[in-house]
């Protein structure tokens, strides 16, 4: 297994305190604040540790207070609901004294019904695509060198932009992307473990859909973003490590938020995640 997949696994593998407590740690990288989808992936795991039966349906999340990347997190759990067939559980992050995020997840066992989805759309095969390393490389000699260090990196989870991005540009675009996404090596067979590793990744380029029609880059000196809160339905099984097609739609950016929908697809076509989440793009005030 790749290191920087086994550091991701390591994340994820919290520290069980106590009864319903669990401790997480953040990686020692140079970070004003935690990765939202770090914590989102820490709790939705605190959660499922609880859980005797059933596989997370559905979550609802939100992002409070920024964290602090050199601190530990501790998550507590709180059982609301232990129910024949669903279980409901809720998760608050905690640093410092105070809330930092916050999750409801609701679990339930497979069962028979109904069966429809939206179609995927066309895209590209993975292979055909360039990686991310490929796309990176002719951008370089732009940055300052601790940038590119950043963006270098060995990653745990791998994108392959079906569209041509320049995370540094301004070109204006329709507030639609598709990015194949699976992590870099292969995983344990555990439900629950694929769940949080998407949780993690669903995070990542999200927010960036809201901005594409603004010309906003992910480093915008003249803008602050950062999730506000996230939700997640987990509609069938899927495995990670597999590619999963990204299709990520902003219906509408207003009051200094902005909305964005995502949908995770199997090769096979078949629809395994769905993805809400409105995020903060603020203009910076200069000051007077």
């Amino acid at each position: 297994m790749p290191d920087a997949l086994a550091a991701l696994l390591a994340l994820l593998d919290l520290e069980e305190l106590e009864v319903n407590l669990f401790r997480g740690r953040s990686p020692q990288e140079r970070r004003q604040r935690v990765f939202g989808g770090q914590v989102a992936g820490q709790a939705l795991v605190a959660a499922g540790r609880t859980v005797p039966h059933g596989h997370v349906h559905s979550l609802h999340a939100y992002f409070l207070r920024p964290g602090d990347p050199s601190t530990p997190i501790v998550y507590s759990v709180d059982r609301i609901r232990d129910g024949r067939t669903f279980t409901t559980r809720r998760v608050v992050a905690i640093q410092h004294g105070q809330a930092i995020f916050h999750l409801s997840a609701s679990f339930q066992p497979d069962e028979a019904g109904p069966d429809h989805q939206m179609p995927m759309p066309a895209a590209p095969d993975p292979e055909a695509l360039p990686t991310y390393e490929e796309r990176i490389r002719p951008l370089l000699h732009r940055m300052p060198e601790a940038m590119r260090l950043w963006l270098t990196r060995d990653r745990p989870i791998e994108f392959r932009p079906v569209q041509d991005v320049d995370p540094f540009g301004e070109t204006r675009r329709p507030p639609r992307q598709l990015q194949w996404v699976r992590t870099n090596g292969s995983l344990p067979d555990a439900r629950l473990l694929h769940q949080c590793i998407v949780a993690y990744a669903s995070d990542m380029t999200l927010l960036d859909t809201a901005a594409l029609p603004h010309g906003i880059a992910w480093n915008d000196p003249r803008f602050v973003s950062a999730s506000l809160d996230h939700a997640m339905w987990f509609h069938r099984s899927f495995r990670a490590d597999d590619w999963l097609l990204y299709v990520q739609e902003s219906p509408s950016a207003h009051g200094a938020r902005g909305f964005t929908l995502g949908h995770f697809f199997a090769r096979s076509g078949e629809l395994v995640v769905s993805v809400a989440q409105e995020g903060l793009i603020r203009p910076v005030v200069a000051p007077r």
